[in-house]
């Protein structure tokens, strides 16, 4: 009987010469030679396929040239493929004969060297889902192979698209990494999405099933998913079945259903060699693709980035350089699980004996108190929303305590600045290189100052900054990533002694790229790159690589950069070219080398100074495509030309040319001012352009905040508008800078 990996009914053909074809017919229980040399058409059979053999019958001449029938009793069957994660299922496989290697090969493989150094310590603390939850190494190894296994039993295939839409939780970890543990593929978004954004991600990513956060967000979706897509199943991973307002025509699982139905596949596992009757097993390769990430939400075509296991193992192997994480550290948690981000970090983190603590922008300021992290990774909001909330305290305490705690902050402020300057961290795009004895002045007035304001500042650290630790713990480091620290956000964390690293990436990249360390930690940059990263910039007409300090398009090159944009080869040749060089879309420069001065230790590290592509990310992480937006104010006959903006910023504004004959036929109408009026004074323009924003927009998936007004349309004279016409952004940003930043104050 023949088994084969093949469909029962398929034709391959071997060339064994120009003269000699072989031809071999798969016919549910016939196997058809047809061949001058039916042993080149046996042996091209069993070389390529696999199969189980117990009988066969081999016929005669059928009378015909070149004939040979070979039959067979049974009917051809089709043994599945077993993928698997080498060094996770090494216990199992290593006895048996199977490959398995000492290294890490696939994501899933972590768990098992961290199970074995840290088994009884705990891993995970989760205090906000029904039921509390907290696991050690060795439990969430063990809850990751039954989920892997039960994932199997339901019918996942290696290479599937697995839908993971659910939120930050100790279950989305184990389904996320059981999911790759089979060798499928899981396609992430948070809760938080669209139904028409989920359901694009869904369809484009061609995905066969869903795991779903709770039956809330099931519901949402179930009428849109129904009708438009086909799922084989749904995983449910918290709340109850019965919540589902479901027909039942398809299979809904919940997460201890899936648990259960490994545990149970893995007790009744027949040995290895009785397997093999079964399985082709098969070893996750490091370049098989992981994960899909979607990076254009619900606004123009979709580009899921294809990550691979050799990405992600590249992020997991060279972070420990800017989180020289402990066995016991304490890390929470509170970015979506989606973001690249907070992805790729846990699953380093997790290598190092931490404990993960996961929270809510809501518990936040109670878990700093009560856990008082080591660490926290998270964008820049977080770090913005501690300021402004030490900040409030401050302003609101009486006069002799502000005064006091401001005092102590400037005081702070000057030293961390001539400190930076005697330490060589003061950062300086200027290409020429001080003076040696240019130098030494500068180190040594530098050195002076900061020993005058030393006791002051130490002051300032025992009776104020001590109380703000004791507050918001964060004992070693507070990592930023997913956009721009704003500087003065950044000194003042320096100032009270709470360091931030603010690190640079991509989604495209896995996403760590570059980013500052706790021993040289330069305010103003994103850090030098990580191991094994490649930074150039380049002009961006051109592509001529520029000497460091000069601005242009940021280059990268690296083993983290993806694979590749799923289904949509044109998208990927516009950023990645076939050197492996990945556009950024970023504008930035590198720090020149100097060997003395107070930027001695600069070296290297990339600034960034704003998008040259049109993509906004918000200081929550969000990237926000503003196409949508400006293409539907633009309905309006009251807006000549709008650019939104908003990079960096906790939300999105405007700057609008309005079509004011428009504008004041509007507000004659609305009786805003006298029929006869032939003017309308800028506070009312403004209101005015705002509500018809607002309802222009109000069906955008993001919405627009403050907004500028400006008389001057941009034009090609004025080189806000490119020869075709389109809106120079980076420009038009440039010009009103001032104007903007006042837009937030």
């Amino acid at each position: 009987m023949f088994g084969a990996v093949v469909n029962p009914i398929s034709t391959v053909s071997s060339s064994a010469s120009a003269n000699q074809m072989a031809t071999i017919s798969l016919r549910n229980n016939l196997v058809l030679v047809s061949s001058s040399h039916c042993g080149h058409a046996l042996q091209f059979l069993f070389s390529n396929y696999k199969f189980r053999t117990r009988q066969v019958f081999l016929g005669t001449w059928n009378g015909r040239r070149g004939g040979f029938r070979v039959f067979c009793q049974s009917k051809t069957e089709e043994m599945q493929i077993r993928r698997y994660s080498p060094f996770l299922e090494s216990a199992f496989l290593d006895r048996n004969g199977a490959f398995v290697s000492d290294e890490w090969q696939a994501v899933p493989d972590i768990w098992r060297s961290s199970a074995e150094r840290y088994g009884d310590c705990v891993a995970l603390t989760d205090p906000y889902h029904d039921p509390p939850s907290s696991m050690t190494y060795k439990q969430l190894e063990e809850e990751i192979l039954d989920f892997s296994e039960g994932l199997r039993v339901v019918g996942v295939k290696p290479e599937e698209k697995i839908a993971l839409f659910a939120d930050n939780s100790c279950r989305w970890l184990v389904a996320d990494q059981g999911i790759m543990a089979t060798g499928a593929i899981n396609v992430v978004r948070g809760s938080r999405s669209s139904v028409e954004e989920l359901l694009k991600i869904y369809d484009h990513s061609e995905s066969v099933a869903l795991a779903v956060d709770s039956p809330e967000l099931f519901n949402r979706i179930a009428e849109a998913f129904g009708s438009k897509v086909v799922m084989k199943f749904v995983i449910l991973l918290w709340g109850d079945k019965s919540s589902l307002a479901s027909e039942g025509k398809i299979p809904v699982f919940n997460y201890r259903e899936i648990l259960d139905l490994g545990r149970e596949s893995r007790k009744s596992a027949p040995d290895f060699n009785d397997a093999r009757q079964q399985y082709v097993y098969e070893a996750i390769n490091s370049d098989d693709i992981a994960t899909l990430v979607y990076t254009s939400g619900a606004t123009g075509n979709p580009k899921g980035v294809m990550l691979t296991h050799r990405n992600l193992l590249h992020q997991i192997k060279n972070l420990w350089d800017v989180v020289p994480a402990e066995v016991g550290d304490r890390f929470l948690s509170m970015l979506p699980p989606w973001h690249a981000y907070e992805r790729a970090c846990e699953y380093f983190i997790f290598t190092y004996g931490i404990e993960q603590v996961y929270t809510t922008v809501r518990n936040l300021k109670d878990d700093l108190r009560h856990y008082q992290p080591n660490y926290i990774i998270s964008a820049p909001l977080v770090y913005e929303t501690l300021y402004s909330g030490i900040q409030k305290q401050i302003s609101t305490s009486s006069a002799a305590r502000k005064f006091i705690a401001l005092t102590f902050i400037r005081i702070s402020l000057a030293y961390m600045e001539f400190k930076r300057i005697y330490e060589g961290t003061y950062l300086t795009r200027n290409q020429k290189q001080p003076s040696y004895l240019a130098s030494v002045y500068d180190w040594l007035w530098a050195r002076i100052v900061t020993a005058i304001l030393w006791p002051l500042h130490m002051l300032g650290k025992k009776l104020v900054y001590s109380k703000i630790h004791s507050a918001i713990g964060i004992s070693k480091a507070g990592i930023s990533g997913g956009g721009s620290l704003p500087p003065h956000v950044d000194k003042f964390f320096e100032a009270i002694g709470v360091k931030v690293q603010n690190g640079y990436g991509l989604t495209e990249t896995s996403p760590v790229i570059a980013a500052r360390r706790p021993n040289c930690n330069v305010l103003g940059s994103v850090g030098p790159p990580i191991r094994h990263t490649e930074f150039k910039v380049v002009e961006s007409e051109t592509g001529e690589v520029l000497l460091p300090g000069s601005t242009g398009i940021v280059k990268v090159r690296g083993p983290q950069v993806m694979k590749g944009y799923y289904k949509n080869l044109r998208a990927t040749e516009q950023v990645l070219d076939e050197d492996g060089w990945l556009n950024t879309g970023d504008i930035g420069w590198i720090a020149p080398h100097h060997s003395t001065g107070r930027s001695r230790r600069c070296g290297g590290f990339v600034v960034l100074e704003g998008r040259a592509k049109d993509t906004i990310v918000l200081s929550t992480g969000e990237n926000v495509e503003p196409v949508e937006l400006e293409e539907a104010a633009m309905r309006s006959s009251l807006f000549q030309q709008i650019v939104v903006v908003g990079q960096d910023q906790r939300r999105l504004g405007a700057i609008i040319v309005p079509n004011k004959e428009e504008v004041l036929l509007a507000a004659k109408k609305l009786s805003i001012v006298d029929v006869n009026a032939s003017d309308l004074s800028k506070d009312k323009m403004t209101s005015l352009l705002y509500e018809e924003l607002r309802k222009w927009t109000s069906g955008c998936s993001f919405q627009i905040g403050p907004i500028l007004i400006v008389d001057e349309p941009f034009t090609i004279d004025s080189g806000l508008m490119t020869p075709t016409m389109k809106i120079r952004r980076d420009r038009v940003v440039a010009q009103y800078k001032e104007q903007i930043e006042n837009l937030y104050k």
